[in-house]
């Protein structure tokens, strides 16, 4: 065997991670690059490898950093068979085609603008277009059951195991075995946050030689799920007694519709008013809220037993969904409103349109709900900044910020360490996390750890 990294390493983005095996090229998710511009340029280089030479792609889960590149891995000659859950084909349909569409806006924006400057430039090109999005999907063939090996090649077999982190999401075991020997690896994708209300708790594979694991929250624990629950109601309750409106940068796979669990669940049981009116702002976060209620089979017990009592799981009081643009903008004139907007790091979406119309405001609230990473203007709020940038504006930082991080969909480090242990890999490769935050998980860790470099290989056995 041989691995090598192309992604996500020492950084939290672009994960992409590629096996050579059984004469086989095997890449491990296909991600985008995101945060600072630098990072974003990344996009455009070189894989690091022959795109045509690849044979199968293994997709963790839906997520954008995870597979945002596949189109452009087809668009440069990719011939091979993506294999994947089924929750995970539809939610990766609907992120990529909106990744595409967004990207061909961005062009024609940035077109425009240096038109409008007189700059001599050829008109921008997105990353990859519509149908580039589209024609991935002539790829995706096998579908993946947790639990259930995939032969890749006689001696070559997949298994995925649900990891918990979003609908459809896995961490995926490779064994290779001969009549020799027999080599197993473990690709963690990203591990979810066990005692959620919506998906059951992550299933650690069996053991196997060598993991590749994900570190985004390896060196804190979480804030408890309880606790955390209680901040958000207080959070919002403490902006409607001023009269504001709250705002949730919200991420649309599985974020989303927790929050909309819990907001029914509040209203429900008497710790938010009814009446209030909700605004759910993302066509893709609705898209996908569609797809949960295909995909029961990922369901937890508590979601399981509501819709065993034909309970809808995110029918909130007062919710309003907001598909056309228009419609979008008209939601600036109201007050005391909930609006949950994408995207959840604020990098792009329709957040950034309601953060503009209501960071200046004292009687208003923003409530990040998950991970913000380096670079991105979630992060530069979080982190304090007086004024942010927004469409050619520096508006004032005056609204009430929140950080909840109990909501995260990743396992934190305790998890992540009793995950690590399950498998007892006598191999680990660290990725997916700040460098500093992969040193410190490195230190609690029992055998050989690498924290590799992009484009870096290891023989493995």
């Amino acid at each position: 065997m041989k691995l090598s990294f192309h992604g996500a390493d020492r950084d939290v983005t672009g994960s992409c991670h590629l096996l050579e095996c059984a004469g086989k090229r095997i890449l491990i998710d296909c991600g985008l690059f995101q945060g600072s511009r630098e990072l974003s340029l990344d996009n455009s280089d070189e894989f690091g490898f022959d795109a045509s030479s690849i044979d199968y792609v293994l997709l963790t889960h839906a997520h954008l950093d995870h597979c945002g590149r596949l189109p452009l891995l087809v668009k440069r000659g990719f011939k091979g068979e993506i294999i994947c859950t089924a929750a995970t084909r539809e939610l990766t349909r609907i992120v990529l085609l909106d990744a595409a569409h967004l990207q061909e806006e961005e062009a024609l924006r940035n077109t425009r603008r240096a038109r409008r400057h007189n700059k001599d430039i050829e008109t921008e090109r997105p990353l990859y277009s519509l149908l580039d999005a589209m024609n991935t999907f002539e790829y995706f063939d096998r579908k993946a059951d947790y639990g259930k090996p995939i032969l890749l090649t006689p001696q070559l077999t997949a298994t995925f195991y649900d990891a918990g982190h979003i609908l459809g999401s896995a961490s995926i075991r490779l064994e290779y075995a001969n009549q020799h020997k027999t080599r197993s690896i473990i690709f963690s994708g990203d591990l979810g946050n066990s005692g959620r209300p919506l998906l059951r708790n992550p299933v650690p594979p069996p053991h196997a030689d060598c993991v590749v694991m994900e570190t985004t929250y390896g060196d804190r624990a979480h804030r408890s799920l309880p606790e955390s629950v209680h901040e958000l109601y207080e959070a919002i309750r403490d902006a409607f007694q001023r009269g504001g409106n709250v705002i949730i940068p919200t991420f649309a796979l599985e974020r989303a519709q927790e929050i909309l669990f819990y907001l029914r669940e509040g209203i429900q049981q008497g710790k938010l008013a009814g009446g209030m009116q909700v605004f759910l702002d993302s066509p893709m976060a609705i898209s996908a809220t569609e797809v949960f209620t295909r995909h029961p089979e990922c369901f937890d017990e508590l979601a399981s037993a509501t819709l065993h009592n034909k309970q809808d799981l995110f029918a909130v009081p007062g919710l309003h969904i907001v598909r056309d643009t228009t419609e979008s903008m008209a939601i600036n004139r109201f007050s005391g409103a909930i609006i949950m907007a994408g995207s959840g790091m604020c990098t792009g979406g329709r957040v950034r349109h309601h953060l503009k119309h209501n960071l200046w405001r004292r009687d208003s609230s923003v409530i990040f709900v998950g991970y913000a990473a380096s670079g991105t203007l979630a992060r530069r709020i979080i982190d304090g900044a007086k004024y942010v940038s927004l469409f050619g504006e520096d508006i004032p930082v005056q609204s009430k910020i929140y950080t909840i991080n109990g909501f995260s969909a990743h396992a934190d480090c305790n998890e992540l360490l009793a995950w690590h242990t399950t498998i007892a890999p006598s191999k680990t490769f660290l990725v997916h996390g700040d460098e500093q935050v992969m040193l410190n998980f490195r230190a609690k860790l029992k055998g050989n750890v690498e924290l590799p470099y992009k484009n870096q290989q290891f023989e493995i056995g």
